[in-house]
């Protein structure tokens, strides 16, 4: 009997309300969204801007609710917990944030920041939890006198290690990643992908990796999931994903990524015209005003995801791109 996802999402949706006065459309962020991470494995979520990435990772870690759907963490619901319920489900999931220089208090020294989640969680004594700091700074390659000192006295690099290592403190279970390279320079963003992808197969983890650069995904994930628009487009395993891409965004995505290999450089495609208001999503495949195979019957029934090999689905009517 196959081991039981560590979490679980199925049907989610979330819709958020019109801000100005109850009035103008609903913004329709994710639909219908369904997938499994399973323990010790990584799963990423790509997608352009408005995709609904984020919106998905941080209803997985219960910082949002969502309009519908389940998550089940650990086999346990984790909609409708009680208030002491997610507290402690809080530190079994943690969450690494996208920009390294607002997701830390200035006002605070490190050894505060590191120390806040498990002093909320009351792990310990105060000794005892700064010395869970040091040895989490030391998992990140910060030395340990980083702790009495303040976020602006450290590069954007260093300050997103001291957001993992404010992530791994409480030693969790699963580690939402949104995009925790995506504000730092390109010659640091492979130091910190390096790091979360050791620190990954170390410590056994499981992560939801979130990011819009195939590339950065490529080299992190052992499943990827393509969205677009709020729907999952393609899932599959990596290499499978990366060496035989069965969605036209997939590809169009992948064709923009560069590749020091000739065999992997297809031709280019080109993605016409502006990603829709998720106010006003298309009918039907909602990537068929962009995609250059889209047909008249795009536009009829939202396509289902199909597998069309082992562990490999998408959502496409288009048998012939095969």
């Amino acid at each position: 009997m196959p081991e039981e996802p560590l979490l679980s999402v199925t049907h989610l949706t979330k819709h958020f309300a019109p801000v100005a006065f109850g009035r103008g459309p609903v913004v329709r962020a994710v639909e219908d969204v369904s997938f499994e991470v399973p323990r010790g494995k990584v799963v990423g979520l790509v997608g352009e801007s408005g995709s609904g990435k984020t919106t998905i990772g941080r209803m997985a870690a219960q910082l949002i609710e969502p309009t519908s759907g389940s998550v089940r963490f650990d086999g346990v619901e984790t909609t409708r917990l009680s208030a002491r319920q997610l507290r402690q489900l809080h530190a079994r999931v943690q969450y690494i944030f996208q920009d390294p220089f607002a997701s830390l208090s200035p006002r605070m020294t490190i050894g505060e920041i590191l120390t806040e989640g498990l002093e909320i969680q009351r792990v310990g004594t105060r000794a005892e939890r700064a010395e869970k700091a040091v040895k989490a700074l030391a998992a990140v390659d910060l030395p340990a006198d980083a702790f009495s000192r303040y976020a602006h006295e450290f590069s954007g690099g260093q300050r997103q290690r001291i957001g993992i290592a404010r992530a791994l403190v409480l030693e969790p279970e699963l580690i939402v990643a949104d995009e925790p390279v995506s504000a730092l320079d390109v010659s640091i963003q492979a130091q910190i992908i390096n790091l979360l992808r050791d620190l990954q197969l170390r410590l056994g983890l499981t992560m939801l990796f979130i990011a819009h650069d195939l590339a950065v995904v490529e080299y992190v994930a052992d499943t990827v999931i393509v969205l677009y628009l709020g729907r999952i487009m393609e899932i599959a395993p990596s290499r499978a994903l990366y060496s035989s891409p069965r969605h036209p965004y997939t590809r169009a995505l992948l064709s923009a990524v560069p590749s020091p290999d000739p065999a992997r450089r297809g031709k280019r495609q080109i993605l016409t015209g502006d990603i829709p208001s998720p106010a006003d999503p298309p009918s039907g495949c909602v990537f068929r005003t962009r995609c250059p195979f889209a047909l008249d019957a795009c536009a009829g029934p939202v396509p289902a995801l199909r597998e069309v090999a082992p562990g490999h689905a998408k959502a496409c009517i288009r048998d012939d791109l095969d």
